[in-house]
């Protein structure tokens, strides 16, 4: 009995300890940026009026899509990616790919407009993208992709909207 009860308590401190290293890693992490100046501020109410609730949740709180769901996961046409929120460019077209991952993908990004931080949200090691023009999180990055830096840029299509490119031969 002595040492079913020791291992019970062995069981919960390690229970506890999980439980506190999850709350620290947590307490981490902020809102977007929210510690960084950006070029461009504006307040939360001001960002709630010009974006979509969905839309807000991914930019501004650091939310994420539903896989497959997003306009941009299977768009093939050429021109340029800009931020939803102030539209900085962030993306050439002739660098985004099909990762099988659900959400576009992009091998390199216009290095000037993006910027990026550690995510140590649920646990994970990770490291988000956002734009450096307004702070928006646009995804993550990660060190799988098939470009020559290596780089996969997994990016929320809500985050993002497109220009096409003004070019008479671009795809349809």
């Amino acid at each position: 009995m002595p040492n079913r009860i020791l291992s019970i308590l062995i069981l919960i401190i390690i229970i506890v300890l999980l439980i506190l290293i999850t709350l620290r890693y947590q307490s981490t992490q902020t809102d977007t940026n929210e510690n960084t100046t950006f070029p461009i501020q504006k307040s939360d109410k001001e960002w709630k009026n010009i974006l979509s609730p969905e839309a807000y949740n991914v930019l501004r709180k650091q939310g994420t899509e539903p896989a497959f769901t997003g306009t941009y996961t299977d768009h093939k046409k050429d021109g340029q990616y800009h931020c939803k929120a102030c539209k900085a460019p962030l993306f050439e077209s002739d660098k985004k790919y099909n990762s099988g991952t659900g959400w576009p993908s992009f091998t390199e990004a216009i290095s000037q407009f993006i910027g990026t931080k550690e995510d140590l949200k649920f646990g994970m090691r990770r490291t988000e993208v956002h734009c450096n023009q307004c702070g928006s999180h646009l995804g993550h990055v990660f060190p799988d992709g098939p470009g020559e830096n290596g780089q996969r840029y997994c990016i929320n299509s809500i985050s993002l909207t497109f220009e096409p490119s003004q070019s008479k031969d671009a795809k349809k």
